[in-house]
């Protein structure tokens, strides 16, 4: 299964806060049923990839359906095929030392 790292970043609005637009993108997850976890400057999302490119589309769109005219989306994809990637996994792995 693949996992994703998101970062929206909307522009154009008086306000440079974002945490609004964060609050709605995690409402969107929720409504997918996605496991996710929230850090302080992106989203790491995990699921199949069809799913995932869904994600990307429906954050992606949701700041313009806020009103705000540009929006930058950071997004990087890590699959593998020689064993299963959860994001747990992944901070397991880190912590344990393992590959």
């Amino acid at each position: 299964m693949p996992v994703m790292d998101i970062t929206v970043i909307p522009a154009g609005h008086p306000s440079p806060s974002v945490s609004k637009v964060v609050r709605e993108v995690l409402k969107i997850l929720d409504e997918m049923k996605v496991k996710y976890q929230l850090t302080p400057m992106s989203t790491a999302v995990e699921g199949d990839l069809n799913t995932l490119l869904e994600v990307i589309k429906r954050v992606h769109n949701l700041p313009f359906e806020m009103g705000y005219p540009r929006v930058v989306t950071i997004v990087k994809i890590d699959e593998r095929k020689d064993k299963e990637l959860t994001l747990d996994g992944k901070i397991k792995s880190v912590k344990e030392g393992r590959s």
